[in-house]
């Protein structure tokens, strides 16, 4: 039994627990009747009734309810007939998420999917392919509550080698338990306190050299990405009707069918220069669910690149030309969306039109001239209207 702190013990009444005050923190009150049973007192002033006990040496609180809707007389009722089946060996909290169905990782997993993530976070299903292919081989058929910390290390120690990857299904496995715990299916998330795989923030930019090698090698895709410069999964759903009189019109929200919508929920505005108006159909009608990151590994090890490349370092790339022809900082960050950089979350998007027109053209001339075997250093604003059909 666990033991109950002197001054939180009390011989409870109605008229105690509904004048009992909140504290800045959660406290228990002990009640001195049955040793069992105390009251949970929130910051809130919500109140509830806990029976806490012991299983398997490890301390176990089941929530019996309410205590504005179960008086005290029934909370002790409750808690006696806990007590007598834990005297007979029994373990009323396991029986309880049984009941529930926690049942093993995997049915928490889909549960978690159908009941909570594929109806509140838009880019679920890169979380939940990480599960997929990560830890349900490992721990699908465990229990899930009896994963522990030693379980998640190990997990942690095969994916070493991919420090990114290793933390992002970390994430991916806490959120699930962390949600099991809300919804009283689990009671502990092995995933915290485990340390994640030290990185270092990547700076990969590509040379003037590897632009020149690569650029014939590339698919549209990842040609219209490094024109461009936004995020990868925004470029991979373009679509023909978000583009106006040679502007990419971005909704900042998720729309039908293929539109997830910008990163920062920000609607977002983008001048195609001349160089990726020229790819535009060809991207369009090709393999627009080819995976950029797949294509890249097959460049990178076909030509025996050392330091990687992602597609992400396409984004950089590009982020950086705009810097290095002097465009400054806060264009660059006005260009790839970014939040941060001092950029005000909301502005006029005409405002900088012509700035941004004119840098988009001179990043994509620069960046063409490379692949030319031009020094690409003196670029002018290119012009030309764009074509639709």
């Amino acid at each position: 039994m666990t033991a109950p702190r002197a001054h939180r013990k009390r011989k409870l009444s109605d008229v105690f627990v509904a004048g009992v005050k909140p504290a800045a923190s959660k406290f228990l009150v002990w009640d001195a009747k049955q040793p069992l049973l105390a009251l949970s007192v929130q910051p809130s002033g919500a109140k509830a009734w806990k029976f806490i006990y012991r299983s398997g040496g490890r301390p176990r609180w089941l929530t019996i309810g309410n205590a504005a809707a179960i008086g005290l007389a029934d909370a002790r009722r409750i808690a006696a007939r806990l007590a007598l089946k834990v005297a007979d060996g029994g373990d009323p909290q396991a029986e309880r998420m049984a009941q529930r169905g926690a049942g093993t990782f995997q049915e928490l997993a889909l549960r978690f999917r159908t009941e909570f993530s594929s109806k509140h976070n838009k880019s679920w299903r890169q979380a939940a392919a990480l599960i997929d292919r990560y830890v349900l081989p490992t721990w699908g058929k465990l229990r899930a509550s009896e994963i522990k910390r030693a379980d998640v290390a190990q997990l942690m120690g095969r994916l070493d080698a991919t420090p990114a990857l290793g933390n992002q299904v970390l994430a991916a496995a806490s959120v699930i338990f962390s949600w099991g715990i809300k919804q009283e299916l689990v009671e502990l998330n092995p995933c915290r306190l485990v340390d994640r795989n030290a990185k270092k923030s990547r700076e990969r930019v590509l040379s003037d050299s590897e632009i020149t090698t690569l650029w014939p090698e590339f698919s549209p895709a990842l040609k219209m990405l490094l024109l461009l410069g936004q995020r990868p999964g925004e470029v991979a759903c373009m679509r023909r009707e978000h583009i106006k009189d040679g502007w990419w019109e971005m909704p900042g929200q998720p729309e039908l069918p293929a539109w997830p919508g910008t990163k920062n929920g920000t609607s977002h505005r983008v001048w195609l220069p001349q160089q990726a108006r020229a790819l535009f159909d060809e991207f369009l009608d090709g393999d627009r669910q080819l995976r950029m990151d797949k294509e890249m590994r097959d460049i990178c090890k076909r030509l025996a690149v050392k330091d990687k490349i992602t597609p992400h370092d396409l984004r950089r790339t590009h982020g950086s030309t705009i810097t290095r022809l002097g465009f400054g900082r806060d264009a660059m960050n006005r260009i790839q969306n970014h939040r941060e950089g001092g950029i005000a979350t909301v502005y006029d998007r005409y405002e900088y039109e012509r700035e941004n027109k004119r840098i988009m053209e001179a990043v994509a001339k620069r960046i063409v001239m490379l692949t030319e075997g031009s020094s690409g250093e003196n670029v002018v604003e290119a012009t030309g209207k764009f074509r639709r059909k």
